[in-house]
């Protein structure tokens, strides 16, 4: 049976995709969608935690023309509430059309940002007026607000009516994540303002905005992300990679602490080889259900 696909224009048409997940609604991480508003409670955009020091990522139109702004998650949940930042904690990046807040203290889910980019025709998870699935058309110049053209191309992305609507100018979807709708980690960040003559909705993708400043703040950013925001699955991530090893390590080793060490050779020997070898990482794999492979 085919799946659904959205278009620009329509809710959604027919495409023979098997395994693309339905249109629509959809259910995003929970407590990982923030607020941006300034001090009068109007909503300027949204956006996303992006590591341990409290870096919100959102989009510059969001921010450019407000000198203090509350941010908050979307979901009105944590105690602390929303955390006041001034215009010293925006580091602003007009070029590609981003913006990072410094948010000590905020509360949220953070996000991992995903090494890849996004393929055309993948299905992705976009907070505009709620979660939603879109589909990626494929890359958009930029050619509005907010943007010098530093950056040489968006990412425009077809999605139902609602939606659209949801994610044009003003409406508070700008500094959205756009997920990757299998791992969940984050590909781009919604540019409302960005205007290209179509009728889908317009995101920057992060790693290509890296690309085009190497060593900027965003790039920093980003390997902060891989180092302290596990990613799992098909996204695994350095910090992933962490999280499972002290996982399996913790729950390993003899059932009794009165019970001697078994010296294995073979094991041993590939341990030094490794440590004296050109490998960047070892795989230590038991027999077929023990649980023992790290």
């Amino acid at each position: 049976m085919p799946e659904r696909e959205i278009r620009p224009g329509a809710e959604a048409v027919d495409a023979p995709s098997p395994k693309a997940p339905p249109p629509g609604r959809a259910e995003g991480p929970a407590g990982a969608l923030l607020r941006v508003e300034d001090t009068t409670g109007r909503r300027l955009g949204s956006g996303f935690l992006a590591d341990d020091r409290g870096t919100v990522v959102t989009a510059y139109e969001a921010v450019r023309d407000a000198a203090e702004l509350l941010v908050s998650r979307a979901d009105g949940a944590g105690l602390a509430g929303p955390v006041r930042i001034g215009a010293d904690a925006v580091t602003s990046l007009p070029g590609s059309g981003l913006a990072l807040l410094r948010a000590p203290g905020l509360v949220a889910v953070p996000l991992p940002v995903a090494a890849g980019e996004a393929a055309r025709g993948a299905y992705v998870l976009v907070a505009a007026g709620g979660w939603r699935q879109a589909r990626v058309l494929g890359p958009a110049p930029f050619a509005g607000d907010g943007a010098d053209g530093a950056l040489a191309a968006g990412l425009e992305l077809a999605i139902g009516t609602d939606g659209r609507n949801a994610a044009r100018p003003g409406g508070g979807a700008a500094g959205a994540p756009v997920l990757d709708a299998a791992t969940g980690q984050v590909l781009a960040v919604l540019t409302p303002a960005l205007e290209v003559g179509r009728q889908g909705c317009f995101a920057v993708p992060l790693r290509a905005a890296v690309r085009d400043a190497p060593d900027g703040a965003l790039a920093a950013l980003l390997a902060r992300n891989e180092a302290t925001v596990p990613g799992l699955g098909a996204g695994l991530n350095l910090a992933g990679a962490l999280q499972l090893t002290a996982t399996t390590v913790g729950s390993e080793g003899p059932q009794s602490p009165t019970a001697p060490p078994v010296e294995r050779p073979g094991t041993a020997a590939e341990l030094a080889a490794f440590e004296d070898g050109p490998c960047l990482v070892l795989g230590l794999v038991g027999a077929p259900g023990t649980g023992r492979t790290t």
